[in-house]
C-alpha cells in the first residue's frame, strides 16, 4: 500500500478519535469510546490485510446500491445472469477489447494486456464480493475475446 494512504488513514483515524463529533459522543462513559475502538480495530485490520472486512463491503453495498439480499444470493444471481448472457450470444471480441475491426495483432495483444491487468481477480481482491464477481466475469470475457481473435490462449 502506498505510504501516503497509510499516513492519511492513520491521521484521519486519530482526528476521529480526538474529535468530539462521533457516532456515539464521548460524554457517554463506555459507549462513547466503543465506536472509537471499533474504528481503530477496522483501520488496523485494513492496514494489515490491505482490504476491508466482508461485512464492511456488504454494508457499503447496501448504502451505495450494489448490495443485494445476501452475499450468497448475489453470487448466484450474478452467475445466473452471466450464464443467460453467454447462452443468448457472445459479444463481439473487438468490442470487448475496445478495438475497431481489423486491428493489428500487436494492438490486440496490447489491449488484452491492458484490460487483463485492470480486471485481473487479484487486482480487485480488496473490493467487495460483488465487484470481485463482476471483475472475474469481465476477465473471462477478455480472455475469450483474445482467444477468438488470435486463436491461442494467453
Amino acid at each position: 500500500m502506498n505510504p501516503f494512504w497509510v499516513v492519511l488513514i492513520i491521521v484521519l483515524g486519530l482526528i476521529y478519535i480526538i474529535s468530539p463529533v462521533d457516532l456515539l459522543p464521548d460524554f457517554f462513559p463506555i459507549a462513547g469510546r466503543l465506536d472509537d475502538l471499533g474504528l481503530v480495530a477496522l483501520l488496523i485490520y485494513y492496514l494489515k490485510t490491505g482490504r476491508w472486512p466482508a461485512f464492511i463491503s456488504r454494508i457499503a453495498g447496501w448504502f451505495f446500491g450494489t448490495g443485494r439480499s445476501g452475499a450468497g444470493n448475489s453470487r448466484n444471481q450474478g452467475r445466473a445472469a452471466g450464464g443467460k448472457q453467454q447462452a443468448a450470444g457472445k459479444k463481439d471480441p473487438y468490442a470487448v477489447l475496445g478495438l475497431s475491426p481489423g486491428a493489428s495483432s500487436q494492438e490486440i495483444h496490447e489491449a488484452y494486456r491492458r484490460l487483463a491487468h485492470q480486471y485481473h481477480p487479484d487486482k480487485v481482491s480488496h473490493l467487495g464480493e460483488e465487484f470481485q464477481e463482476l471483475a472475474r466475469q469481465r476477465f473471462l470475457e477478455i480472455q475469450e475475446a483474445y482467444e477468438a481473435l488470435t486463436g491461442k490462449t494467453p
